[in-house]
């Protein structure tokens, strides 16, 4: 490949824009090369999982209700899965084509890449996009979804009660039509596209680790306090969408338990803790590659600055209080002082540097938004002028 290609692959990186399905959705008019039309891919999609399963459920004979203890218009998993965490992935894929693209040009920009390295860097980029158009990867995951995929959900779905999609009959539990969509198209469906976002979160992080063991040129004084890396830290918030759509799916499966289950939101603290956990490790692991990287460069900051302080420290104590202080020099007003002002001021700098490019308030603010979906929840323990006095109480 050319010096000429590999740049264009440079300019043109997104961690989205690629494989077979992004050739489909190009063909069907449902994407542009820009990644556009985002909306329509929402309605359609969205459509094509959910309407199905309603006009399906409509057929006369069909349990939609009567001793179906959870009718088909009353399934709060199946609506926040289909119309809100499906439409949120297809959002995040906007997103996230939006705004990583930025964040790889600045390892150059900003000089983080040294000009020799560039040639390797583009490799990088070039490997991760080719991993990105793979099909053999998509039928894979296409293949998982219908075998192990299958398996998972048949064997979690099951609320202890006949459903709109799954009725015991005979002693054996069958699905109605409505239940042969959801379990061989919609169901399918969704697990692909978020296979298909983990599959991309790992090119992510395999691309930032094979930038993190290539030398980089990072300034234990930048004042990002992360070697210059501090603005990797906006890719947390491009997969927020991503994040909040898998804590819709969760609130969705926790809500028909609780409503149509003996169980309340207090059985869920476990689930809720983990699934909080795995999303921050999910939005910030990759980042951790330059832990390593990171430490390096402020041991090596704290003794090449320590140095160079000890060295004026000395001077400046000779000059000003050892020696003989300069007659022409008058010690008001002088440079020395402020020098040594700032030499300390780039040694706190240092000696604060982070061993991640993001910061605890970063963390905070993402697993407050990852409990948003939950909080409706907590209206099935506590009324809402409570929940509200209490929210009030905190933050004041």
């Amino acid at each position: 490949m050319s010096r000429a290609d590999d740049n264009k692959q440079l300019d043109d990186f997104s961690l989205v824009l690629g494989g077979p399905l992004y050739q489909f959705f190009l063909r069907a008019w449902m994407v542009n090369d820009t990644f556009g039309l985002v909306k329509r891919r929402m309605v359609v999609i969205s459509l094509f999982t959910w309407l199905p399963l309603l006009l399906l459920s409509l057929l006369p004979g069909e349990p939609s209700g009567g001793a179906i203890k959870v009718p088909f218009l009353y399934d709060i998993d199946m609506y926040l899965r289909f119309l809100l965490a499906l439409p949120l992935m297809m959002l995040a894929e906007f997103v996230v084509h939006q705004r990583l693209r930025p964040l790889i040009l600045q390892f150059g920009e900003r000089g983080i890449v040294p000009p020799e390295a560039l040639p390797q860097f583009e490799a990088v980029i070039g490997s991760a996009l080719r991993l990105r158009n793979s099909i053999v990867i998509e039928v894979l995951l296409v293949v998982l979804v219908f075998t192990a995929g299958h398996y998972l959900w048949a064997s979690q779905m099951a609320l202890e009660a006949d459903t709109w999609f799954l009725v015991l009959a005979d002693g054996r539990h069958r699905f109605s039509p409505a239940g042969y969509w959801y379990a061989y198209v919609s169901i399918p469906v969704f697990q692909f596209m978020l296979l298909r976002w983990y599959f991309r979160i790992f090119i992510w992080a395999r691309l930032l680790w094979q930038v993190s063991r290539m030398e980089l040129n990072l300034v234990p004084t930048h004042p990002d306090r992360a070697g210059g890396l501090g603005f990797l830290e906006d890719s947390v918030f491009a997969f927020i969408p991503f994040l909040l759509a898998q804590d819709v799916l969760l609130t969705g499966m926790m809500a028909n338990r609780i409503f149509y289950g003996d169980a309340t939101l207090l059985d869920f603290k476990l689930d809720i803790a983990a699934a909080v956990v795995f999303l921050l490790l999910l939005a910030f692991g990759p980042l951790f590659v330059f832990a390593p990287r990171l430490a390096r460069s402020k041991r090596q900051g704290l003794l090449e600055y320590g140095a160079l302080a000890s060295r004026y420290v000395r001077g400046f104590d000779w000059k000003w209080l050892r020696g003989t202080p300069p007659h022409d020099e008058p010690l008001l007003g002088s440079g020395d002082i402020q020098a040594l002002n700032d030499l300390a001021g780039s040694f706190v700098v240092v000696n604060s540097m982070r061993l991640f490019p993001f910061d605890k308030t970063t963390v905070l603010q993402t697993a407050v938004v990852i409990l948003l979906p939950v909080l409706p929840l907590a209206l099935t323990m506590i009324s809402l002028e409570d929940l509200v006095k209490r929210l009030i109480g905190i933050l004041l």
